[in-house]
């Protein structure tokens, strides 16, 4: 059902978790009747369970284990295990402080470049292990970056953002056209 925002301008409803609960019938499964397996296109997962494209939850590590249990971690090509060598003193470093400095330390650590050399490294470390490799870029890096991300071997590539259309209009700089570059990109 369709929201009336204002002048011409229209939302859905979306629900969260909070606004839905399963409620049980008066019929019940038995375990072995039921399956949790899925799949995205040619890549089937045993377990439903996705690992967030974010440097506090997705590590070339922690998507490894992900996909040898089952299930698909995602990592984030922008962040720090992408710009860092060995991120994980800084992970812990940003963990231990209080909130506001955490802010100020991420957005110093967050000012290093992106190295695609360790896009491609950390690619290619979940790739040796023999499970799916799934990688995130925002639109506005995408253009930037695939070409390595392909190269790299990616079974599955994310385009991830907060709000994100088929096409963007700018007058500052050249959109990603995401309907022009999924047909481009095999």
């Amino acid at each position: 059902m369709d929201i009336e925002l204002g002048r011409a301008k229209r939302a859905r409803r979306a629900y969260t978790f909070d606004d839905i609960a399963v409620v049980p019938s008066r019929r019940t499964r038995n375990p072995e009747d039921v399956s949790t397996a899925w799949t995205i296109d040619a890549f089937p997962f045993s377990i439903p369970v996705i690992g967030a494209p974010m440097d506090s939850v997705v590590s070339p590590r922690t998507a490894i284990m992900l996909g040898q249990l089952g299930g698909l971690g995602v990592l984030d090509l922008e962040g720090l295990w992408t710009r860092y060598d060995d991120p994980e003193p800084l992970l812990a470093e940003i963990a231990g402080m209080p909130g506001r400095d955490a802010t100020r330390r991420m957005q110093e650590l967050y000012a290093e470049p992106i190295k695609p050399e360790l896009v491609r490294d950390r690619l290619a470390e979940i790739r040796a292990a023999g499970v799916t490799v799934a990688g995130a870029l925002t639109p506005q890096r995408t253009q930037q970056l695939y070409e390595t991300v392909v190269a790299a071997g990616v079974d599955l590539f994310v385009i991830r953002g907060t709000t994100v259309s088929a096409e963007h209009v700018s007058s500052v700089d050249e959109p990603l056209n995401l309907k022009k570059f999924i047909y481009d990109l095999d």
